[in-house]
């Protein structure tokens, strides 16, 4: 079902994205949690951030890319 369809180029870069993107979202919480920033649909972005971080750890884990699944092609 999935087939790895990136090369270590491309998980390097997808780990890297997923860990930004999840302690990205880890200051944002805190910012938010401790109300020294106030949006309306923080939570949401927040909790996108994470799912975001958590799926591209995953592809890089697994060695595929769901947008090259699709027949993009994508430069790494």
């Amino acid at each position: 079902m999935v087939e790895c369809n990136i090369d270590a180029r491309g998980k390097a870069a997808r780990l890297l994205g997923g860990v930004s993107a999840i302690l990205a979202a880890s200051i944002f919480a805190i910012l938010l949690a401790t109300n020294s920033i106030s949006i309306d649909f923080g939570w949401y972005a927040i909790a996108g951030a994470y799912f975001g971080g958590a799926f591209a750890i995953f592809e890089a884990r697994a060695g595929w890319c769901v947008v090259r699944a699709m027949g993009i092609k994508t430069p790494l």
